[in-house]
């Protein structure tokens, strides 16, 4: 009998490579792993969304507090005593209204609070500063003595770093006592007003100033009109009127310690060794060292009245612009203790 049969159409055998069926079964892997592919990158992308939103909406809530702490000063500006310290008041720029650290309102108020505390044992004012208004220093020196003699149990120091020039010495002079470092400047005491004068220019180039005025002296200072003797030598009056009311002040705080000579009052200023030397200073020490050895209370609690975020920010977008507008149309400044 032939063995041999006619293979069943309906068996499971494997196709043979290169067949039609070989090629579906590879093309259905292939797509298969794509779409895993495609998958499992959907789910990472996901992954990676949902952190980097995480990660804005914790930076968000971190920059909001943030200003929300400088515009409303959660950390507080009433001090909570630690027990007994020294309290520090801090000068660092220049002597201007409205300026820094530097303004007479914002010193005064600082001095009144570390005055006010029961517990300070001594306020230290340090001072930074290269001069400016007579009239913010003198407000600041005003209101020093007046809190000596309300305090008369609690003494006022200065501390110089690099500088007390002019309207700082001014402010410096109604302390107790004035430290200073070896190398500090000190001294400075005159009154300056500088401007420009360009009616020269004008005539060279041909210009017309054209300025009116209802009263003879309106026009005093105008940087495009020629400048009068009657008016240079009116405010030649007046800025020696404010050099003898700072001289006057030196001599009231200084007193007996102070070594007059025909140059101490001219402008010019000297080292801090130098200013111990002719009693515009009584010695050296910094705020740490005067706290340490002459108040014996180490601990330093800081009264000065900081900057906030909205003050720095209306300062650089507005009162900075202002005054630089004012600068180029009026090109000439007040009376400045530099």
């Amino acid at each position: 009998m032939d063995d041999h049969r006619d293979p069943d159409p309906f068996s499971a055998a494997a196709p043979a490579p290169g067949s039609n069926h070989a090629v579906t079964a590879a093309s259905k892997t292939w797509e298969r792993e794509t779409l895993e592919r495609l998958a499992f990158a959907q789910v990472n992308e996901a992954k990676s969304r949902r952190r980097w939103s995480i990660f804005f909406r914790l930076s968000t809530l971190l920059i909001v507090g943030f200003l929300l702490w400088q515009i409303f000063d959660f950390g507080g500006s009433d001090l909570e005593s630690v027990g007994r310290h020294t309290a520090l008041v801090e000068i660092d720029g220049s002597i201007e209204a409205g300026n820094g650290s530097g303004s007479a309102e914002k010193v005064v108020s600082a001095l009144n609070k570390a005055f006010a505390d029961e517990h300070s044992a001594a306020v230290i004012l340090r001072i930074n500063s290269p001069g400016g208004s007579p009239v913010q220093a003198g407000m600041i020196n005003d209101e020093m003595q007046r809190l000596r003699r309300t305090h008369p149990q609690k003494p006022l120091y200065v501390v110089v770093e690099e500088m007390c020039a002019s309207g700082g010495y001014y402010v410096a002079v109604a302390a107790d006592q004035i430290y200073v470092n070896k190398a500090s400047i000190v001294g400075s005491i005159g009154v300056l007003m500088d401007g420009f004068g360009f009616s020269g220019l004008m005539e060279k180039l041909g210009i017309e100033r054209r300025l009116q005025t209802a009263g003879e002296n309106k026009g005093f200072l105008d940087p495009f009109s020629p400048q009068t003797p009657r008016h240079k030598e009116f405010a030649q009056t007046m800025l020696n009127e404010v050099h003898q009311q700072f001289i006057a002040a030196v001599r009231e705080g200084r007193g007996k310690r102070l070594k007059e000579s025909p140059e101490m009052f001219s402008g010019l200023f000297w080292s801090g060794a130098k200013a111990v030397e002719l009693g515009l200073a009584d010695g050296f020490g910094t705020v740490d060292s005067v706290a340490r050895n002459v108040v014996k209370a180490e601990d330093i609690i800081d009264y000065t009245v900081h900057e906030g975020l909205p003050e720095r920010v209306l300062k650089r977008f507005g009162a900075a612009a202002g005054e630089s507008a004012a600068r180029v149309l009026m090109q000439w400044r007040p009376a400045t203790l530099r």
